[in-house]
């Protein structure tokens, strides 16, 4: 028997909700399966950033952009440290990925899924899946993609069912770096693409891995830093042996608590040593930790690049470029820190320094990538500490 022309085409992809809710469409990128937390991202641009972010480790990336892949996708935009690293494992899309229709564009968008083993689906309402998980909360969810649609529905039910939630897990051993490494690229310009840094470096930075992003180690490049990067189990004496001018505690993913049964005794010695230290994202969590602060589960998160923050030191208000399922509780902090930034969205805290301690954090990501470039004074502050520091002896 033929099909009648008028029928609905049959799915090839399917995103089965943890409470059983079932999401048909067309299958994206990788064949297989994906498992992680929901989320949505309201970036109108930068998803190769994205995706390649180690923050988004063991989570599925909701779009809610509709035209998701339109300038394809090139090796430059890679924002893991390792560039075949870990980071989102799935993606959910409205539109069909078409044709590229960039200068920049080395390949299709959906080869470069397959190529990274990203599992996708695309003809979804995205709209009414972000309205669910801001009214909800994010759902652990599975994506399958199978060109031949052969599903079991009940087996990937159960299975989604029982995914453990994010709270409690740590994921940074899943996108630290094995070893030490230095870097000197910097930032991309339209005339020479990436730089690399003077001979002659003005700071040593270490950067502590929890799930760093190139640009990050590229902003500190511009600003003379000869930056060391160490993995997440380095102690305080692999840190402070390295004579740091200052140290960096960089994004990544998970639970915040569960990685820190680990980290936070060399957050908390690198921070009683008084070297000037910078976090952003998961490092931001981790200082607030190591001070004695508590953090929350957030119930959607923030992810994008269009969040409004103030900076309480200026009464300057920025837009910035966010991921996070956790924040810092503000009425936990000791009362040696000062809040510095907090969102304008929901009043949560964005930013913390320490009165008596070269010390700061922001929750969000400065280095953008993709998002504006407001923040990115916040490593010419992390350099005026490095300075006075050295002019104070």
């Amino acid at each position: 028997m033929t099909t009648p022309p008028w029928s609905e085409p049959k799915a090839t992809a399917l995103l089965v909700l943890a409470d059983g809710t079932i999401v048909e469409g067309s299958g994206a990128g990788a064949i297989g399966k994906a498992a992680g937390e929901v989320c949505f991202n309201t970036a109108m641009t930068g998803y190769q950033e994205i995706l390649t972010d180690p923050s988004y480790a063991g989570q599925i990336v909701t779009f809610t952009f509709p035209h998701i892949g339109n300038v394809g996708a090139n090796d430059d935009d890679i924002e893991t440290l390792n560039a075949a690293g870990s980071a989102a494992c799935g993606c959910v899309l409205k539109a069909d990925i078409s044709e590229p229709a960039n200068w920049r564009a080395a390949r299709n968008f959906d080869e470069w899924l397959k190529a990274r083993g990203i599992v996708g689906i695309s003809g979804v309402d995205t709209r009414a899946l972000t309205a669910r998980i801001r009214e909800q909360g994010m759902l652990n969810g599975i994506i399958v993609h199978d060109p031949d649609g052969a599903f079991d529905i009940a087996a990937l039910k159960a299975e989604a069912a029982a995914l453990p939630d994010m709270a409690g897990l740590d994921l940074v051993p899943t996108v630290t770096s094995a070893q030490s490494s230095t870097w000197d690229e910097t930032t991309w310009h339209l005339e020479r693409g990436y730089g690399q840094r003077d001979s002659t470096p003005a700071f040593r930075v270490v950067a502590l891995d929890y799930g760093v992003k190139r640009n990050i180690l590229r902003l500190l490049a511009d600003q003379g830093c000869e930056v060391t990067v160490l993995p997440a189990t380095a102690s305080a004496d692999d840190v402070l042996s390295q004579k740091p001018d200052g140290v960096f505690l960089s994004n990544g993913p998970g639970d915040p608590a569960a990685t820190g049964r680990a980290s936070l005794p060399t957050i908390k010695a690198v921070v009683d040593s008084g070297v000037p230290t910078f976090g952003i994202c998961l490092g931001h969590q981790m200082l607030g930790l190591a001070i004695g602060g508590k953090t929350t589960k957030m119930r959607q998160g923030h992810h994008g690049a269009n969040h409004p923050v103030k900076d309480h030191t200026t009464g300057k208000v920025e837009i910035v470029s966010m991921n996070h399922g956790f924040a810092l509780d503000r009425d936990s902090l000791p009362g040696n820190v000062e809040e510095t930034h907090v969102s304008l969205f929901d009043g949560s805290n964005c930013g913390i320094r320490l009165t008596d301690k070269p010390v700061f954090s922001v929750q969000y990501h400065p280095e953008a990538s993709p998002g504006p470039q407001d923040s990115h004074y916040l490593f010419k502050r992390f350099v005026g500490l490095m300075e006075e520091q050295k002019a104070a002896g």
